[in-house]
């Protein structure tokens, strides 16, 4: 059985700039920078990991983050996600990324609590 979600509850995700998590990697920019795609995942890797421990499946559904800052390959960051607001199965997080200096992004993040055999059985019967 989960545990029950409350508002407040976080969790942080940690992560290393590398030259493999780069703008230039990702082909989203020319620079060897932290990609904000990769501080997107590690947001969505701290919502999603924070349901999972309390015994949740879900899926992202939405992201409306603003990349603040450029950190280089060798950095150190993390990501805490905050749980806002429940709607029933819809949670929604604040999420905000950091380095050793401070911010470097925030946002939100949605996720939808789903029962993963039955969105599983959903997806291949409209197939």
């Amino acid at each position: 059985m989960a545990e029950e979600l409350k508002i407040g509850m976080s969790n942080i995700a940690r992560s290393m700039v590398t030259d493999q998590n780069t703008a230039a990697a990702y082909g989203t920019g020319a620079m060897a920078v932290f990609s904000t795609p990769a501080m997107i995942s590690m947001m969505e890797e701290a919502s999603f990991l924070l349901l999972k421990k309390l015994g949740y499946a879900s899926v992202g559904t939405g992201v409306n983050i603003k990349h603040l800052r450029a950190c280089l390959p060798g950095t150190e960051v993390w990501a805490e996600a905050v749980v806002e607001d429940i709607d029933r199965r819809a949670v929604v997080f604040s999420v905000t990324a950091y380095d050793s200096k401070g911010e470097i992004g925030k946002g939100t993040h949605s996720r939808f609590i789903i029962d993963p055999e039955k969105f599983m059985n959903k997806l291949l019967e409209a197939k």
